[in-house]
């Protein structure tokens, strides 16, 4: 059953943001004194006592947008309405009544919907006073809080608990969670649209026009996974802001928390530095990856398939073992079988290999080439091979001569390994450990 919504409607600044983020109690919302900054609709499942529903913070209604996206903001927030069970009208108790919450309040008298009227930032017994004020919008007396402190969230919860009783849902079972990262204005908003089959974020031909990390539950073939789009990141020495730097780090910490990475790559231009900087970050967080090639329909009377991928080899090279996805995200072209192609790469980074099996092929493979040695030394040889953990797979080598396993050897080893293990085109961790005395005495008495 679909988790019953709960939207964050009111003008800018008055801490929309900042009370998701305390209501899930992580930060989840970009916070930032500038208005303007949230213009997607940003979503987290939120604990209410036994059950479960989804809250949405959405930008400020009647903002001016710098980039001319006022239009797309505003239809965001109705998307939000429309689809919401419950309504949180937030207003700032320091400012008091202000025309743009009139306006706000105009919108959601048209709506058939409940609303919780908030008076955010009463940070003291004085302005929690003067929120009565806010009666007049015609939504009964304001639940005071401070998001910034925490004062009043118990209270609010139990609100919006009784608000929605009887109509909140499980917690969301644990779907894989796809990362969508690359440079400005690849295509990874019109991705996650063409996916979701609706307008779920804003696509503009504006750089920058994501700031967010916005995550979109789709259903797709049957199966449920969650599409996680990013900012479009540029070169560091470019980032401006406060509002860009934290665009950047969420970026990254999407890479950090999603299963499968599609690194979109914009056919029309050569790849550069941020496109390798990204996929070194990836390599570093073992994550699966797809390189994402697209706008394909542009390009591909310049290049042939086969060309690009060389191309892509030699300019990423430590990414040699990634499947690659030409796409055109507009017109759904190789869509869906991208996403097919990722639960493909998160089945393989759940993989276990037996230790048994996993010791036959280091048995080949050091039949093959073993590693160096001086002359008249003791040769290096693995004791025992075991597979550790899971995404990423984690192979730990029980080694004797530990110096012998040098980084080229180490590199050799891995790619025998992922060519004859279920982890082709995936990340493969190897950790290399010398026996300890107990080990090595459990094994020569096993032995």
């Amino acid at each position: 059953m679909a988790l019953p919504v709960i939207a964050i409607v009111g003008r800018p600044n008055v801490g929309k943001s900042s009370l998701l983020n305390r209501l899930v109690g992580r930060r989840i919302s970009i916070v930032d004194p500038m208005a303007g900054v949230t213009r997607d609709r940003v979503s987290s499942p939120l604990a209410i006592g036994e059950g479960y529903a989804e809250i949405v913070d959405t930008g400020g209604f009647g903002i001016e947008d710098t980039d001319d996206l006022t239009d797309h903001v505003e239809t965001q927030i109705r998307y939000a309405i429309a689809e919401a069970s419950l309504i949180l009208f937030v207003v700032d108790a320091r400012d008091g009544r202000q025309p743009l919450d009139d306006k706000v309040a105009e919108l959601l008298r048209h709506q058939d919907k409940p609303v919780l009227l908030v008076a955010n930032k009463c940070d003291d017994s004085m302005l929690t006073g003067t929120a009565g004020a806010f009666i007049a919008l015609g939504f009964g007396e304001p639940a005071a809080i401070s998001a910034l402190h925490g004062l009043g969230r118990s209270e609010l919860l139990e609100a919006i608990g009784k608000a929605l009783q009887g109509h909140l849902g499980d917690e969301p079972e644990e779907v894989m969670k796809l990362g969508i990262v690359g440079k400005r204005n690849a295509g990874k908003s019109t991705l996650i649209n063409t996916l979701a089959g609706e307008q779920r974020v804003i696509v503009s031909e504006k750089p920058g026009t994501t700031r967010d990390s916005v995550d979109v539950r789709i259903r797709l073939g049957g199966r449920e996974f969650i599409a996680i789009d990013t900012a479009g990141i540029r070169k560091k020495k470019k980032v401006a802001g406060n509002v860009e730097f934290y665009s950047v780090h969420r970026a990254e910490r999407t890479i950090r928390r999603c299963d499968v990475v599609l690194l979109m790559i914009d056919s029309t231009v050569p790849l550069g530095q941020v496109d390798k900087e990204l996929a070194g970050y990836i390599i570093e967080q073992f994550k699966p990856v797809i390189l994402v090639v697209n706008k394909w329909d542009l390009a591909k009377d310049k290049a042939g398939q086969e060309d690009y991928r060389q191309y892509i080899d030699k300019l990423i090279p430590h990414l040699s073992f990634a499947p690659i996805s030409f796409t055109t995200a507009t017109e759904g072209v190789n869509v869906k079988a991208t996403v097919a192609l990722a639960q493909q790469l998160f089945a393989q980074a759940s993989a276990r290999v037996t230790t048994g099996e996993l010791n036959r092929v280091i048995e080949e493979i050091i039949a093959l080439r073993g590693p160096s040695h001086k002359s008249g030394t003791k040769p290096p040889k693995v004791r025992y091979v075991t597979q550790v953990s899971t995404c990423p797979p984690t192979i730990v080598l029980f080694v004797n001569g530990l110096e012998s396993f040098t980084p080229p050897y180490r590199r050799f080893l891995l790619n025998k390994l992922r060519g004859r293990l279920p982890f082709s085109e995936i990340p493969l961790r190897l950790i290399f450990r010398a026996p300890s005395k107990s080990e090595a005495g459990k094994r020569r008495s096993q032995e």
